[in-house]
C-alpha cells in the first residue's frame, strides 16, 4: 500500500529556474527512505510542501487516508511558560481526548445507558486507548526522555530557554511519543550526541510506520534506510539500497553515462567527417552528393541524445602544515572548570604529542566546547594550567560560525581578514571554495550554516598551523562538502583535536579517544572501532574488570620473557600488515581500471572490503602485541 505519492511537483522561487521540476516518486507503507541531494537542491522545500507550510506551483501530493504525519524541522511555537514536560505531555492530546470520552461514556453506562452504540463505542475506544499506551504514559515518556538525554532538570526547564539543539531533541521526543504514522526527519542527528543518535537508530529499527529522512550522516543512513531518492536538478533519481549502495551505484551510473556519451561522440565525429567530404563533392556540382550530405547532417542531429555527464567541481584547498619542533604540543596539569555549583571537570592531567589525532567525545552539555575554549585561551581554568610546547600555532573552526559584520559581502570579508590581499586574489580564493559569480557580493548574514563554515575555512586554510582544533566540523555540511573537509584533514600532517558526533569522521581520523564523562576524561589510545568494542565489553559486568586490565591505556607490565615472545610476533604481524596494505593498493588500482564493468567492479569492491576487515583485525592484533612487548 502506498503511504505517500508525489506526482509532477514543481516549485520556483526564481522566474528563471524551478527548484523542483516535475519531481515524482512513491513511498510504500513501512519503507525507510533517505532523501539525498546537495544543499540547496530542494529537499527541505519538499518537506515544507508535504506538511502544507508551502504550496507547490503545480503537481499533486497524496497521503494515504487517516495517516498521521509528523515533521522534525522547524521548531513549533508553544504557549509562553510551557516547560519541557508540558511539551512532552502535549503528545498525548489525542489519547487524553479519548480518555475523557471514555469517562463520559462510563458515566452514561453507570446511569443505565446499555445501548449497543454506547457499548460498541466504549469497547472501540478502550482497545485503541490501551494500544496507544494510554494507561501508562509515564513509562513511555521516561523511556524516550532517557534515550534522548532529557534529564529531570531539563524536563523542568522552560522550553523557551533551551538552545536550538535542545529544542530539536525535545521536539523529536514529542513527535515519537505522538505515535506518528509517517515520520519526516530533516537532519535529525545534527543536534544529537552519539548516545542519542544511536538510541534514535534503535527506535527507528522497531518503528512500524514509514520514514522519509533528509540526512548527511552516512552512518545514520546506512543503519536506517533501505532506499535512497536523490533530488537532482529538480527531479528524482532512485537507488534501491542504503547510502553505501547509493555511493557505489551513483559512480557506476556516471561511468556508464560517460561511456555512452563518448561512443556517441566518436560516431558523430566519423559521420561529420564523411558529411564534410560529401559537401566538398557537392561544391563541385554533384547535386546527388549534396542531398546525401544534408541527410547525413539530419542523422547527426538525431544522434545527439546523450548529454555529457558532469560532476560537481571538487574543492581543492588544503590546510597548510607548519613545522613543529619538540615532542609535546600541549599538556593539561590539574585542570578544573566550574560554572556556579556545577563542576564540568576537575583534575585533568593529559599530554598531547606531535601528529596525534584526538577525538573528544561525550554527551551534550558535558563541557567539551568549554575544554576547547580553555585550550584556545578563550576561557581560564579555575585550577591547574595548560602548558604549550615551542612553536605551536593553532587554527580553530568553531561549532557556530559568526562574523563580526554580517552586513559585509564575501569579498570585503576576505579583504578584511586577509590584509594586503588584492580584490582579484580574494575572488580567486573564494572561487576555490565554490563562491563564484554574483555570490561573492552576498552579505555574510544571508549565508546558510554550511556556507558560513565554508567561508570561515576559506579565511583560515592558508595559515600555516601545527595544531588544528575542530568543533563539529561536518555539521550543516552536505555529503560532498563533508568529503572535501575529510580530504583536507587527511592531507594535513599536524596535530588534530576535534569534537564530533559524525561517526564516519571519527572512525576515519581518530587515533586516540578522550571520553569526557562525569567530570573526568578517560584516555583511550585506540581508534574509534576499538574504542566501541571496549565500551561494549565494559557494559558486561562479568567482563568489565578483565577488559580494563587488558584494553585500557594503563596496563600492567608483562614478564620479560613474554616481551621477547611478543616482539617476535609483532615483527611477523608487521610483515602481514605490509603485505595486506600492498594488496589493498593493488585492488584500488584494479577498481579504477574496472571502470564501467559493474560485475568486475562489484567483485573487486567485495574483495577490498574483506581485505580492509582483515587489516582492521591485524591492526588490533598489532596493538595488543605492542602493549605486551612494552612498545
Amino acid at each position: 500500500m502506498i503511504d505517500l505519492s508525489v506526482n509532477a511537483l514543481t516549485k520556483s522561487f526564481d522566474l528563471d529556474k524551478n527548484i523542483l521540476d516535475g519531481l515524482t516518486f512513491q513511498i510504500e507503507r513501512g519503507e525507510r527512505v533517505g532523501l539525498l541531494g546537495k544543499n540547496g537542491a530542494g529537499k527541505t522545500t519538499l518537506f515544507r510542501i508535504l506538511t502544507g507550510e508551502l504550496s507547490a506551483d503545480s503537481g499533486d501530493i497524496v497521503f494515504a487516508p487517516n495517516r498521521r504525519v509528523g515533521l522534525i524541522s522547524q521548531i513549533p511555537v508553544y504557549p509562553e511558560g510551557w516547560t519541557v514536560e508540558d511539551v512532552l505531555q502535549s503528545a498525548f492530546e489525542r489519547t487524553r481526548a479519548m480518555g475523557e470520552e471514555m469517562t463520559a461514556l462510563s458515566e452514561k453506562m453507570a446511569d443505565g445507558d446499555e445501548s449497543d452504540e454506547t457499548l460498541r463505542r466504549y469497547g472501540e475506544l478502550s482497545a485503541r486507548f490501551e494500544g496507544l499506551g494510554g494507561y501508562d504514559t509515564a513509562t513511555a515518556v521516561n523511556k524516550v526522555a532517557n534515550g534522548l538525554s532529557l534529564d529531570a532538570d531539563m524536563r523542568s526547564r522552560s522550553f523557551d530557554t533551551l538552545s536550538g539543539g535542545e529544542k530539536t531533541r525535545v521536539n523529536l521526543a514529542r513527535l515519537i511519543l505522538e505515535d506518528t504514522d509517517v515520520l519526516l526527519l530533516d537532519e535529525p542527528t545534527n543536534h544529537l550526541d552519539l548516545h542519542a543518535t544511536e538510541w534514535l537508530e534503535e527506535y527507528l529499527s522497531h518503528f512500524h510506520g514509514t520514514v522519509l529522512a533528509i540526512s548527511h550522516d552516512r552512518y545514520f543512513l546506512d543503519r536506517t534506510v533501505t532506499r535512497c531518492i536523490e533530488v537532482l536538478d529538480g527531479k528524482a533519481e532512485f537507488y534501491s539500497g542504503n547510502y553505501s549502495f547509493y555511493a557505489v551505484e551513483k559512480e557506476r551510473r556516471y561511468l556508464e553515462h560517460m561511456r555512452r556519451y563518448e561512443k556517441e561522440q566518436e560516431k558523430i565525429a566519423q559521420l561529420e567527417k564523411s558529411a564534410e567530404q560529401l559537401r566538398m563533392f557537392a561544391f563541385k556540382g554533384d547535386d546527388k552528393t549534396y542531398r546525401r550530405a544534408k541527410s547525413m547532417e539530419k542523422r547527426i542531429e538525431r544522434m545527439r541524445t546523450t548529454d555529457k555527464p558532469t560532476k560537481d567541481r571538487a574543492l581543492t584547498a588544503q590546510f597548510v602544515s607548519r613545522e613543529f619542533f619538540g615532542d609535546e604540543v600541549f599538556e593539561l596539569k590539574g585542570v578544573s572548570k566550574s560554572f556556579g555549583d556545577r563542576t564540568l571537570f576537575s583534575g585533568l592531567d593529559l599530554m598531547v604529542e606531535g601528529g596525534e589525532r584526538i577525538a573528544l567525545l561525550g554527551d551534550n552539555g558535558m563541557g567539551k566546547t568549554t575544554l576547547l575554549k580553555l585550550i584556545l585561551d578563550q576561557e581560564y581554568p579555575d585550577e591547574g594550567r595548560i602548558k604549550f610546547g615551542p612553536s605551536v600555532r593553532t587554527a580553530y573552526l568553531p561549532q557556530i560560525v559568526t562574523f563580526d559584520v554580517p552586513g559585509r559581502n564575501l569579498v570585503d570579508t576576505m579583504l578584511w581578514s586577509k590584509r594586503g590581499v588584492t580584490t582579484q586574489a580574494a575572488r580567486d580564493r573564494l572561487a576555490r571554495f565554490h563562491f563564484q559569480g554574483e555570490d561573492v557580493f552576498k552579505s555574510v548574514g544571508v549565508l546558510s550554516g554550511g556556507e558560513l563554515s565554508r567561508l570561515y575555512l576559506c579565511t583560515i586554510m592558508d595559515e600555516a598551523v601545527n595544531l588544528l582544533i575542530l568543533n563539529e566540523p561536518t555539521n550543516h555540511l552536505d555529503i560532498a562538502s563533508r568529503e572535501w573537509i575529510e580530504e583536507a584533514v587527511e592531507a594535513y600532517d599536524g596535530t588534530l583535536l576535534f569534537v564530533s558526533h559524525d561517526r564516519y569522521f571519527i572512525n576515519r581520523f581518530a587515533t586516540r579517544i578522550w571520553e569526557l564523562e562525569n567530570g573526568k576524561i578517560t584516555d583511550y589510545r585506540v581508534g574509534f572501532e576499538r574504542y566501541r568494542k571496549i565500551k561494549e565489553e565494559l557494559q558486561k559486568p562479568e567482563a568489565a574488570k578483565r577488559v580494563k586490565e587488558k584494553d585500557h591505556t594503563i596496563s600492567k607490565p608483562k614478564p620479560a620473557g613474554g616481551q621477547q615472545s611478543a616482539r617476535r610476533k609483532l615483527t611477523v604481524c608487521e610483515k602481514e600488515i605490509a603485505q595486506l596494505e600492498a594488496a589493498l593498493a593493488e585492488l584500488e588500482t584494479k577498481l579504477t581500471e574496472a571502470g564501467s564493468d559493474y560485475e568486475r567492479y562489484a567483485a573487486l569492491y567485495e574483495d577490498k572490503t574483506a581485505a580492509e576487515a582483515k587489516l582492521d583485525e591485524l591492526m588490533l592484533r598489532w596493538e595488543e602485541l605492542a602493549a605486551e612487548a612494552g612498545e
